[in-house]
């Protein structure tokens, strides 16, 4: 094993939750911040807690139905090489 190319592992690594819970664990970085830990998170509580604040599935909704107002239907472009008039070719020498 190569010496000094590892990080530097910490044992008492603290990791902070937003609800106030602090853990304890081993990391090779000192101290972590999370949002959601498995004392506040609905999956492990039973409670139900609003995680979507953004609204980002209404505002998803939203757009879809705002790009379906505005849609147009398509319409065929006649090629340029349809609607040119065909010249017969030139001869030379006159």
């Amino acid at each position: 094993m190569k010496q000094d190319i590892h990080p530097k592992y910490t044992d008492k690594a603290t990791i902070k939750c937003s609800c106030g819970n602090t853990i304890v664990v081993g990391s090779t970085k000192d101290s972590m911040e999370v949002e959601i830990c498995s004392s506040c998170h609905p999956f492990y509580t039973g409670k139900d807690k609003l995680v979507d604040t953004a609204g980002r599935v209404e505002k998803f909704k939203a757009r879809r139905e705002a790009a379906k107002t505005k849609a147009k239907p398509k319409t065929k472009k006649a090629s340029p090489k349809a609607t040119a008039k065909k010249t017969p070719p030139k001869k030379a020498g006159k």
